[in-house]
């Protein structure tokens, strides 16, 4: 049997963390059957029912998130709200074969129904009294709602992949509503037909829908169709064990993408967060999706961890090709509404990309510490380099540039050995010598090595602008 599984967002915001863990723990289990011989789809279904809250904008969102993070779907994606004539007629075929019945009850009377339950402490709210009542002693004024007519005896078992064999006693459940008043579809009738004709063999989603899937497997048997694998897993807690939120840093994808997250290392982190392969940590694509199993995710609550996650995408970011990253900086220096680049920028900063990767944790980092290569002259220097171009630091700089174009050779070697001359003649320590050199390169008081920082910029550019520093008027003080 090919596996078939799902991923199926409600388009209402945007793609959370949760969402996207589960859309990639779906996505592995998929892949690594299908580079296995066992087939293998991953199916991308937007249940966009909520028509008051379902928007294009978060459907393009949940698209858009899970292309960054490189999770390709297999043919079209599918709109639940398209499918509601699908949906309506399984109900009616449930009606025909008397497995389900319209109930005509009033809104009183159900709110009636829920504060007895509460009182009496029942979780069942519907007390079933038009199971088996005669239609004709309906009352004129009410649209009936459809609802199954669920076991009362007995349990429902389901063996999940995850959490194990969980039971419910069915007199705790009700017979639920498959469509409303209006006709339209509930989210479990919809659930249910959906994945029975999309061909779903397993579903992978949090724990928080175990309680629908004992609903949903008495749905799949009123239908007669056969129950899917379930795997329920974990919620996501922030580091202190609470319930994950916006103040522990459960954003959108979107927003870790601007923020200057490699997609790599977010579906690392995502992986590790709930599954475990031994102690690794580190864990690339490729050997995630040969890996990946359901009998290794946890069943204990994962934990999100922002600064794990940036320190993680700092490794990313230092092993990353050094184009790759050129570009991804570019990019965002381009996108600027003030930039104004030099010619050479490109080249400049993929020349210094080696020593700029190291420093860098984000994206949003590594840009702004390039920015200098990128910079068309005269660049501007911040407050901490302004006091580095204070008088001993000026008439040091002047110096350096006269033993700087005195050299016959431009390479980090001979350079670095200008500046121990001029350290030694002067008493001073180098890094006192190399500091106005780096504010006049770079603008900024912590920069990679200056004497990479020369070379990178060239003779000429270099030159230029250690001119340009010393021409500008030196702040009063």
């Amino acid at each position: 049997m090919a596996v078939v599984t799902r991923f199926a967002p409600s388009p209402t915001g945007f793609l959370h963390i949760g969402g996207a863990r589960t859309a990639l723990f779906n996505w592995l289990f998929a892949r690594h059957h299908a580079e296995h011989g066992d087939g293998g789809r991953f199916l991308l279904r937007i249940e966009d029912t909520d028509r008051a809250r379902s928007t294009e904008a978060a459907v393009q969102a949940i698209h858009d998130g899970l292309t960054w993070l490189g999770l390709d779907w297999d043919g079209e994606a599918v709109s639940q709200f398209a499918r509601a004539d699908a949906h309506r007629a399984a109900a009616e075929r449930l009606l025909a074969d008397g497995k389900a019945y319209k109930c005509y009850c009033t809104p009183e009377e159900l709110a009636e129904m829920r504060d007895a339950a509460r009182r009496d402490g029942r979780k069942r709210m519907y007390d079933g009294r038009w199971r088996d009542r005669d239609p004709s002693e309906a009352p004129p004024d009410i649209n009936p709602v459809v609802r199954l007519k669920a076991p009362q005896t007995g349990e429902t078992v389901i063996g999940d992949l995850v959490q194990g064999q969980v039971r419910v006693a069915n007199d705790q459940l009700d017979d639920m509503v498959l469509l409303r008043s209006d006709g339209t579809p509930t989210y479990m009738l919809a659930v249910v037909v959906d994945d029975h004709d999309m061909g779903v063999t397993h579903v992978i989603r949090g724990d928080d829908h175990l309680t629908n899937a004992f609903r949903q497997s008495q749905l799949y048997e009123a239908l007669g169709h056969a129950r899917p694998e379930f795997a329920h897993i974990p919620l996501i807690h922030g580091p202190d064990g609470a319930k994950l939120s916006k103040r522990h840093g459960a954003l959108g994808v979107d927003t870790y993408r601007n923020d200057g997250f490699l997609p790599e290392a977010m579906r690392n982190y995502l992986l590790r967060l709930g599954w475990s392969h031994g102690d690794d940590e580190i864990i690339e694509t490729e050997q995630a999706i040969e890996w990946f199993g359901l009998d290794n995710v946890g069943k204990s609550a994962a934990r999100f961890d922002v600064q794990k996650l940036t320190n993680l995408n700092g490794r990313y970011i230092r092993q990353a090709d050094d184009r790759a990253l050129t570009d991804l900086v570019l990019a965002r220096l381009t996108a600027a509404p003030s930039a104004k680049l030099a010619p050479e920028a490109s080249d400049r900063l993929f020349k210094g990309m080696a020593g700029l990767k190291e420093r860098a944790k984000t994206i949003v980092e590594l840009t702004e510490n390039s920015a200098f290569y990128a910079a068309e002259r005269p660049i501007s220097l911040d407050e901490k380099a302004t006091k580095a171009m204070d008088a001993e630091g000026r008439r040091s700089l002047a110096r350096m540039r006269d033993r700087l174009a005195a050299s016959e050779t431009w390479t980090e070697d001979a350079l670095l050995g200008a500046a121990k001359e001029e350290a030694e003649a002067s008493g001073a320590k180098l890094s006192a010598v190399a500091a106005p050199i780096r504010a006049a390169l770079t603008g900024r008081a912590v920069s990679p090595s200056v004497f990479q920082i020369l070379t990178v910029l060239g003779r000429e550019q270099s030159l230029a602008r250690i001119g340009d520093a010393l021409a500008e008027r030196p702040a009063e003080t």
